[in-house]
This record gives structure tokens, C-alpha cells and sequence, in this order.
């Protein structure tokens, strides 16, 4: 349990010495001083000798730094990655909230330690095939470490993709899907950028970039004190589910842990190559993707480091529809956490499975405002009428 708080009453900001109650709130400023000309807020007021000193010692360096003496060397700065809230939003069931990262995604973590290797070789820059957050990521990551970024994209990447994308001053080159791997070789080869994203046909990605994802783990562990039941984790090409085992196998390795969770892959029903490969009982495979709003996550292509976290840890991949991940997004933002639909995906596959006991982590991995679409529907307006104002409220069930 964390510090009880020190706070004992509410006072003027203008006038310090009159005080109320801690409670209610005062959300109409100072009712003593307030004027109908004038609204003085009100403020916090606190017992300060008795808040603990130790609040302000030392503490570990934050986020990925924190744990450095097992991640790859982090030649690249950082952006303050990591540290995102875990959040119990049932009883048993919490939330690691990866839209608190810099570019608002999972992949921060990842892209530390991608451009430290590109930093650590002294590559002219990074290249990156993605319209998503991958790509997001890379951009913001290369401009920290004054490197040049190249983003192979596509034409129709979210507005809020496209935004952090110029922002960072990356060369975006919208191209088809199909051209951007070979196209991305040929970058690789021919100018010499480091790439932060996969090369081959079959997933296997930079062997730094997992390494990040690790310390999710680790903060699960020290926030916890101990190891979930289970991982829920969106699942496209499985290095987020993979870096995450990997990180709770290493505490088990070095004793910190009694055990290591069992890990759920969460991939769209309209393709899953994870699940298909688990079921035929080989390395990876290749299927078709049928249509699906989950564009982050919708890989035609798996890689054995999924297969790898899966059988490992005694975990499944399940097939989440776009209904049932709509579903877990409703839910998340109920909880006060917008998630784009590819996030909820872990929540989406926990809602399948009702016998797994607790306590049990879903992943959310990503922002609301990286949904495609998003902010091209402005609000209806209304008159601003207290009646036309009244009837909305109402059909809104007010």
C-alpha cells in the first residue's frame, strides 16, 4: 500500500489562511472570497511535517536505463520510455498500459535498443518498413540520436502516424506493401542504414529489439512482487509476446521468481499465422489476411520466437475478432484507457477464456489516436440553448 496521503484541508489561493474541509472538493473556487467578478481558486493543503523524507531519496535510474546490467548497451539516449502504469481495472485482472510510452506505443521500448545498436556501428541511419507504430517509434528514436530516418510506409497510414512522422523529419516513401521489403534490402545494402525492422520472408527482426521488451516483465515482477498467472499480449509477429516471456524466464533463471507465466498470443481472426503454426507444429508459416480494422497486428507472416514464448511457457494463441476486440476497447476506455484496436487485443483474448484464474496482465499496447481514422468525425454541433442543450443530455440518459 502506498503512503497515506498528507493532505488536510482545502484553502485559498489568494487568501492562505482561510481554510475548508479536505472534502468535498471545491470546484467553484474559494466560496468566502469568490466575488461575481472575480473567482479565486482554491488549493491543497498539507501536513508537511509529516511526509516521509525518504519520498524524495535517490532512486534507480527510470525506465529502461533501470535496468540496464541486462539489456543490450544502450549507446542511444533515451526518450523516458518504460515505467507504464500497471492498472487493476477487475478484481485480478490488470492493465500494463503501453500508451504512456514518448510515442504513445510498446514499441519505444523496442526502438531504444535498436538505435543503440545502429548508434554502437555508427550507421549513417535507420530504415524502418511500417505505417504504424513501429515506424512512429523509429522516427523519434533516430531524431534523439541525430541519425536520419528512411520510413518505408504506406499511403494510408493513421493521421496520427502520419503526424509523428513529420514531425520527426523522417523521409517517409509511401510505397506498396508488397515493394516495401525489397526495397527496404536494397536501402540496407546500397546506403548502408542500419534497419530496425525485418529483413526476411519469415519473421525473425533484430535480435536487440525483443531485449526491450523484457523489462515490461521486470516491472510487472517488482511493481507485484511476484509473477500473473498469465500474459495476455496482441500478437502480430510475436516479438512483444516473445520479449516478454523472455524477460519472466529470466527471472526464474536467476531465482528470483518461482515460475514463469503462461503466455496468450492475441492475433486477429482473419489471419493468425502464430495459431496455425502451433497447430501444424512448425517454426512459422505464411497465411492469407482477410479484412480486419487491426491493421497493427494483422501479419501474414509469424516467426518461431511466438512459437518459442508459446510452448515454453504451457500459454495458446487465440483468434480474437474485430467484434471482440471492439468489445475489449469499449471496456479499456470504460476504465478510463483508450486503446487503439490492435491494443486490446489482450484483453479481447482474456474475455475468451473465463476459467483462467487470476491474477492475470493483458498487454494494451497502443493509443486510441493511432486507430485509422480517428478525428474525421467532428462532434454533431448542438444550439447552445439550455433547451436544445437539456434534450441532448436527456437522450443521453442524463
Amino acid at each position: 500500500m502506498g503512503q497515506l496521503s498528507s493532505a488536510v484541508c482545502q484553502r485559498s489561493v489568494m487568501f492562505p489562511a482561510i481554510e475548508h474541509p479536505l472534502s468535498p472538493a471545491l470546484t467553484r473556487g474559494c466560496p468566502d472570497t469568490s466575488t461575481a467578478d472575480v473567482a479565486y481558486p482554491a488549493e491543497v493543503g498539507y501536513d508537511y511535517a509529516a511526509v516521509p523524507r525518504e519520498l524524495f531519496a535517490p532512486a534507480p535510474a527510470a525506465g529502461l536505463d533501470r535496468w540496464a546490467p541486462l539489456l543490450p548497451p544502450l549507446a542511444a539516449p533515451g526518450l523516458g520510455e518504460g515505467g507504464t502504469p500497471l492498472l487493476e481495472i477487475a478484481d485480478g485482472l490488470l492493465v500494463k498500459d503501453e500508451s504512456r510510452n514518448p510515442t504513445w506505443s510498446h514499441k519505444d521500448r523496442l526502438n531504444r535498443c535498436t538505435t543503440s545498436a545502429a548508434v554502437a556501428e555508427g550507421a549513417p541511419g535507420i530504415v524502418v518498413a511500417s505505417s504504424g507504430n513501429h515506424g512512429a517509434s523509429a522516427a523519434a528514436y533516430a531524431a534523439r540520436a541525430g541519425l536520419p530516418c528512411v520510413v518505408l510506409a504506406s499511403a494510408g497510414a493513421p493521421p496520427a502516424v502520419a503526424s509523428f512522422l513529420a514531425a520527426y523529419g523522417a523521409t517517409v516513401l509511401a510505397v506498396p506493401e508488397e515493394a516495401r521489403w525489397p526495397l527496404m534490402r536494397r536501402i540496407v545494402d546500397e546506403l548502408g542504414l542500419h534497419p530496425v525492422s525485418n529483413l526476411t520472408e519469415q519473421h525473425t527482426g533484430h535480435a536487440w529489439g525483443p531485449e526491450g521488451y523484457k523489462t515490461i516483465a521486470y516491472e510487472i515482477f517488482a511493481e507485484r512482487g511476484g509473477v500473473p498467472a498469465a500474459v495476455f499480449v496482441p500478437t502480430g509477429y510475436g516479438e512483444l509476446l516473445f520479449g516478454v516471456w523472455k524477460g519472466f524466464q529470466e527471472l526464474h533463471d536467476l531465482g528470483l521468481a518461482d515460475r514463469v507465466p503462461r503466455m496468450f498470443a492475441c492475433e486477429p481472426a482473419a489471419g493468425g499465422p502464430l495459431s496455425r503454426a502451433l497447430a501444424k507444429g512448425v517454426p512459422a508459416v505464411r497465411v492469407d489476411v482477410g479484412p480486419t480494422a487491426a491493421y497493427a497486428i494483422d501479419s501474414a507472416v509469424s516467426g518461431y520466437r511466438g512459437v518459442a514464448a508459446i510452448t515454453r511457457s504451457g500459454g495458446a494463441a487465440l483468434l480474437v475478432s474485430d467484434e471482440e476486440m471492439a468489445a475489449a476497447q469499449r471496456e479499456l476506455a470504460g476504465a478510463g484507457l483508450w486503446q487503439e484496436l490492435s491494443g486490446a487485443a489482450g484483453l479481447a483474448g482474456f474475455r475468451q477464456l473465463r476459467d483462467v484464474e487470476g491474477p492475470v496482465v493483458c498487454i494494451a499496447t497502443s493509443s486510441g489516436f493511432k486507430d485509422l481514422g480517428v478525428g474525421a468525425t467532428p462532434p454533431e454541433p448542438v444550439e447552445p440553448t439550455w433547451e436544445a442543450v437539456e434534450a441532448r443530455l436527456r437522450a443521453a440518459g442524463f
